[in-house]
């Protein structure tokens, strides 16, 4: 085979993706900084952890680990699939080994997913935001989201050999934060609500998986992910005090729609039609059963947090978490 023939056989053309493309029109505005002088901010000081911090998921994960989907619960503990256990349970006893699987390629299919979102609108962050600071952490953020990428798509490859398409209400909230030309609204997509419950998300995944690839690829994000978020509130910190009302109730409206979007993600809608389970009966399950309540309690406290700390924790959020039982009513007591 000649050069030109193998370059040929393995070129990827626009054709051949276009199936598994999701476009979104965008007009925004670049912004370039040319003063370059000494740095001693807290954004700068985040870019130095993040460099110091660097893994590399071809050495630092060991993939040698035989993981086969549809082996016993034994095999990988029985944990994972803890919440449907029971009577009241839509997943028959029979079919819980194959719940359990299903369940984790669907959860590691929407963190690839998702991780994929914060690649390109962290991305979009380096060409936006006006500090130089932050231009220079956002680009060693998308190196360790394309990092993350990398791992979680070996591990559904090579590991599952199974996955779920991007859940719906990620798919549009993404579709809007790259439609979006105000970067701190980029910023609460992405860095406060997408990677707030990420980081809540891997954390409880780095436990309560059973593999060990797995478990080694969820910590280790989990680590970054914090990071980005800490590089969310310090870039957002004291910026809405200035904001008019008009501004803020912008912010407002988008927050609750990327929250009430970001619920709907969690009641496993696809899981249930791709077993071929009742499927108005698992989003009934999901929606009331007190483990998968306080499951989606754990993953929204850090969003609620942040909101918090920014001074977007208004009365219209709080009704909305509590109304689509994402946190218990003693979340919101420091609410005047």
């Amino acid at each position: 085979m000649t050069v030109a023939d193998e370059t040929d056989a393995t070129l990827v053309t626009l054709d051949q993706v276009k199936a598994d493309l999701m476009e979104v029109d965008a007009h925004i505005r670049a912004s370039l900084n040319w003063d370059y002088g000494h740095r001693d901010t807290r954004i700068h000081k985040l870019y130095e952890k993040n460099k110091d911090a660097q893994w590399n998921a071809t050495h630092d994960i060991d993939w040698s680990y035989d993981v086969r989907f549809g082996a016993d619960l034994t095999e990988h503990g029985a944990g994972v699939a803890s919440f449907v256990v029971g009577n009241e349970s839509p997943v028959p006893a029979e079919l819980l080994n194959n719940f359990r699987w299903e369940y984790q390629a669907w959860m590691v299919s929407q963190f690839l997913h998702g991780e994929q979102g914060a690649l390109v609108t962290t991305a979009r962050l380096v060409e936006t935001v006006p500090d130089m600071d932050a231009k220079v952490y956002a680009a060693s953020q998308v190196a360790d989201e394309a990092r993350h990428v990398e791992a979680y798509a070996r591990y559904i490859d090579e590991k599952l050999c199974t996955s779920y398409p991007i859940n719906p209400g990620l798919k549009a909230l993404l579709r809007e934060l790259l439609g979006e030309s105000r970067w701190d609204i980029v910023y609460l997509g992405m860095q406060v609500v997408v990677e707030g419950l990420a980081l809540a998300a891997t954390r409880l995944a780095s436990s309560g998986f059973g593999d060990p690839i797995i478990t080694s690829i969820t910590r280790m994000i989990a680590r970054d992910e914090a990071r980005h978020i800490a590089f969310g509130v310090t870039s957002l910190t004291g910026m809405y005090d200035q904001m008019s009302t008009a501004e803020r109730a912008e912010r407002e409206d988008f927050l609750l729609e990327a929250i009430h979007l970001m619920s709907k993600r969690f009641l496993l809608r696809e899981v249930w039609e791709r077993m071929d389970l009742d499927v108005e009966r698992g989003l009934r399950f999901a929606r009331h059963d007190p483990m998968m309540f306080g499951y989606r309690q754990l993953l929204f406290q850090q969003v609620i947090h942040v909101l918090r700390q920014l001074g977007l924790l208004t009365p219209k959020l709080r009704d909305l978490f509590l109304s689509e039982s994402l946190a218990r009513p003693e979340a919101f007591r420091t609410i005047v």
